[in-house]
């Protein structure tokens, strides 16, 4: 038995005014071939799943291509051929396959193409022919569409936000592809969406009202109505057509069972739309709150966050900071901002001695202006460290050249990349403690609660601006289906499916 493996990861965010290259891939990881087989490490992910549940089954893996580019722009049109081409060649080069497992994430956009996905796959079916099973993860926020339902294509998405089953999650597609090799099952798709987007913050399947429908979810699948039920609330920062709240539903042989846990799961997500609303903050506000409460606040800086697609170099933050004296409160705080630049003159400056340094907006310039401070140089170093923190743990994080400023009281970790802020490192591999800071800035819509939960007296989501706002109403769509809930919702109804 010998099944092809693959994974092409990329989150788009429309409103960012970057694109996403090769070298964006590169900058995260691209293991190619057999580099696949050792590249992950120990990191709890989709691959490494897959890995250990085919080497159980006494298969032999294909190794075509592993690539991840965060949460960025929109992926250029040569970068998505070269890297698409590059995993298709070497599927065609390497004969016939029984089987191929595709860990994708489901909301990556090309220049002509906002559904990566559904073209990933048609190319990959092409390469393979008819009748080969082709199994594919998914992130819960991808954007899930009718052309993504493909005869001998099945998907399961994650069950978890914050994302703490991305292993378990390609355990499910390595044990439902051996199951579908083997002729022990038949897996069928359904499809059923609701035109409503909902920001991250507020759909963390263990919150209400997105953990009644996960509970729904779990009981259709006990129930034996289909074997996996996944729930998309998806990426809401993107513009493009058919966004929405999307139920994908995997049955054994029986589509219309599918159809009918799709159609009841989609239409729970719209009847419970209100209570999406978040519960946001205002930043001065929040900044005041933990420089005058005990233990440590927590606060997300939701409007620049990297695991959304922004640069992570706002300097919203760190403005408003300066502006309301917390650099002379007596208390520390810390926050983060990517900024090569500055990092690279920090570093050329050296440790302990003073720099005046232009932070944040490199690549923003649209959303801000550089902020100009007087800052001690604690520390440089290559901003490597290892997850630990449950999620993406055993991940190795390489932030580029990295520097700990001292603005005063404020301790701010200058990274050269922008990587998602998921896990406590981002911090205490750099020296600083939790436990000293009143204040501590997360650029993190929800998935932040994991790591830093544990270490914080409250947890605030800060109203920041950004191209990863909180507010669904401040978000400039026009490419979308309308009407779209909440943004211009009217009482006309929604439709009861689409697939």
């Amino acid at each position: 038995m010998r099944i092809a493996i693959g994974s092409l990861m990329q989150e788009t965010n429309t409103f960012v005014p970057f694109r996403t290259t090769v070298e964006t891939f590169e900058s995260f990881y691209l293991h190619r071939g057999e580099q696949m087989l050792t590249g992950y490490g120990a990191a709890r992910v989709e691959i490494p799943a897959f890995l250990a549940r085919f080497a159980a089954a006494g298969a032999e893996v294909v190794p075509l291509i592993g690539g991840y580019a965060g949460a960025s722009g929109i992926v250029t049109r040569a970068a998505f051929d070269a890297l698409v081409g590059d995993m298709t060649d070497r599927l065609a080069a390497a004969g016939t396959v029984d089987g191929v497992a595709l860990a994708l994430h489901g909301a990556m956009v090309v220049e002509d193409e906002p559904d990566a996905e559904s073209e990933i796959v048609r190319r990959v079916r092409a390469v393979v022919g008819p009748g080969v099973p082709i199994g594919v993860s998914l992130d819960l926020h991808g954007h899930i569409t009718a052309a993504m339902l493909q005869p001998d294509v099945f998907y399961i998405g994650y069950r978890e936000y914050p994302h703490i089953d991305m292993w378990e999650t390609g355990t499910r597609v390595a044990d439902l592809l051996l199951d579908t090799i083997a002729g022990r099952r038949r897996p069928v798709m359904a499809l059923a969406k609701r035109h409503m987007i909902v920001t991250p913050m507020v759909a963390t399947t263990g919150r209400e009202p997105l953990a009644t429908i996960v509970r729904a979810a779990r009981a259709h699948e006990a129930s034996g109505a289909c074997l996996h039920a996944s729930l998309f609330p998806g990426q809401p920062w993107l513009d493009v057509p058919d966004l929405g709240f999307a139920a994908l539903v995997c049955a054994d042989g029986d589509r219309d069972a599918a159809q009918r846990v799709a159609d009841d799961l989609a239409e729970r997500a719209w009847q419970a739309r209100d209570g999406f609303e978040p519960d946001l903050v205002a930043l001065d506000a929040a900044i005041r709150t933990g420089l005058s409460s005990s233990g440590t606040t927590v606060v997300s800086d939701i409007g620049d966050s990297p695991s959304g697609g922004s640069a992570a170099d706002s300097a919203a933050v760190l403005s408003a900071l300066l502006r309301l004296g917390a650099d002379k409160s007596g208390r520390l705080t810390y926050l983060t901002l990517c900024d090569a630049v500055a990092a690279k003159t920090a570093a050329q400056v050296g440790p302990g001695k003073r720099a005046r340094l232009r932070l944040g907006h490199r690549n923003s310039p649209a959303d801000g202006a550089p902020v100009e401070v007087d800052a001690v140089v604690r520390s440089i170093g290559d901003g490597e460290f290892t997850m630990y923190d449950a999620g993406a743990e055993g991940t190795v994080m390489q932030l580029g050249l990295t520097a700990v400023l001292a603005i005063g009281d404020l301790r701010v970790v200058v990274r050269s990349h922008p990587s998602f802020e998921w896990d406590t490192g981002l911090f205490t591999a750099f020296g600083l403690e939790l436990k000293r800071a009143a204040l501590v800035f997360v650029k993190s819509p929800a998935h932040f609660r994991v790591a830093f939960g544990p270490h914080a007296a409250r947890i605030l989501v800060a109203d920041t601006p950004g191209p990863t706002c909180g507010n669904m109403r401040r978000l400039k769509l026009e490419r979308v289906t309308r009407p779209l809930y909440p943004i211009d919702w009217n009482d006309q109804a929604p439709s009861s499916r689409n697939s």
